[in-house]
């Protein structure tokens, strides 16, 4: 282990301490099913990481998710129901203001298979849904608080925490509270898993856009007078080949699915495009912008259909700034001297950290466990990585409220 003071000894020691108690945690919390859809489970969920974080100090409250829409298979813009999102202010006045977040949700919906916890080996990589992305890494941050919680270094820092229930599904109706809880923030760490099962942090991340365009035609019989109606499936089809046309190497464009369409001897008069773009520059996000209204419109008049056009980019580019730089610069020799090896790459996946980085604060946003296989039902954890990552995060915070 590399050179600490008694002070940050005594932190990193409190923080790997908790590791059965976060272990614990863990499990529960993966045994509960908490599809982003599914509401029961999200208040159940909620519930209990409520529970576990009210030992911490500072105001805790459930918060109503801010309203959402989307475009179903018939057009039309219809409002989505979300969980509540868990919120913490400890110490608003202190002189040093940190946030920290996470999301209580899963992509697991409460009808799929994958349910429950499997050892793949026994005390050591256990297999469950959500338990890597990102129950474990919720747990990570409360032993490392708790830790702080319990150091002469508490008083000065205060911090918020966000856990939401939608991020798996682009955080729309937690955005307004996570960007008032960035407000003002010296740095902030949210708890995804590392990028790969050695630790490595996920650094720059692309930017991510996901658009409905509905297109309106006019109805006629295929047979009798078809030149008098103004197919919209074919003019979807035609804006996804332009859109998908501009693809480059700094654009992503990824159309993935036309909604619409009916009988055969009936000429479409509705068709919905989704599709998906992905960048790494503010520059390449307003170009995609550009791109959608540009096209959109340009189809609409060679093809005589009404567009509307609903979404943009809920995620924004984030690059390594050099704030970002710092920041990870300090985790990286907090690690050394935990004699835990860290390094960073860019991903194309996006997060919450995204939308932190969008507010000039400075984020590293994999501060959770190792493990791997997210999203799938081999999803893994590697469990000496709860107290491991819980001091890293102790020392790091330790090191940003005294630097």
């Amino acid at each position: 282990m590399g050179s600490l003071s008694t002070q940050e000894t005594a932190i990193v020691d409190a923080a790997r301490s908790g590791h059965d108690e976060a272990f614990a945690q863990t499990r529960a919390w993966a045994e509960i099913n908490s599809g982003s859809r599914n509401l029961d489970g999200l208040a159940t969920v909620a519930g209990e990481i409520a529970d576990a974080f009210a030992v911490l100090p500072g105001g805790l409250e459930l918060v109503d998710p801010a309203p959402v829409s989307a475009v179903d298979a018939a057009g039309h813009e219809v409002a989505l129901d979300h969980g509540r999102h868990l919120h913490l202010t400890v110490r608003p006045e202190a002189p040093v203001q940190l946030l920290f977040t996470g999301h209580m949700d899963t992509v697991f919906p409460v009808d799929h298979p994958f349910q429950s916890l499997t050892w793949l080996e026994e005390g050591k990589v256990l297999n469950g849904p959500g338990i890597t992305d990102m129950k474990g890494g919720i747990a990570v941050m409360l032993a490392a608080l708790k830790a702080l919680e319990a150091s002469p270094l508490a008083p000065a820092f205060g911090y918020e925490v966000v856990i939401n229930s939608d991020e798996e599904i682009g955080s729309a109706s937690s955005q307004p509270l996570l960007r008032q809880a960035a407000a003002g923030k010296r740095a902030a760490f949210t708890y995804e898993p590392s990028a790969l099962p050695d630790g490595t942090l996920a650094g720059a991340r692309a930017g991510s856009g996901n658009y409905s365009i509905t297109l309106h035609g006019k109805s006629a019989h295929a047979g009798r007078n078809p030149r008098d109606g103004r197919n919209a499936l074919v003019a979807a089809a035609d804006l996804a080949l332009q859109l998908k046309a501009a693809m480059d190497d700094s654009l992503t464009v990824n159309p993935a699915r036309i909604d619409g369409g009916g009988p055969n001897n009936v000429v479409p008069d509705l068709a919905i495009l989704r599709v998906n773009f992905r960048c790494t520059t503010l520059e390449d996000q307003a170009r995609a912008e550009r791109l959608v209204a540009d096209t959109v419109a340009s189809v609409a008049r060679a093809h005589e259909v009404r567009p509307h056009i609903h979404g943009g980019f809920g995620r924004p580019p984030k690059p390594m700034t050099p704030a970002m730089e710092t920041l990870f610069g300090l985790v990286k020799r907090a690690g050394a001297d935990l004699d835990l090896e860290i390094g960073w790459k860019a991903t194309g996946g996006v997060c919450d950290g995204n939308n932190i980085a969008a507010t000039g604060i400075p984020v590293v946003d994999t501060m959770g466990v190792r493990g791997g296989a997210i999203h799938s039902p081999d999803e893994f954890l590697l469990v000496e990585s709860i107290g491991e990552r819980a001091a890293l995060s102790a020392l790091s915070i330790a090191r940003l409220i005294t630097p």
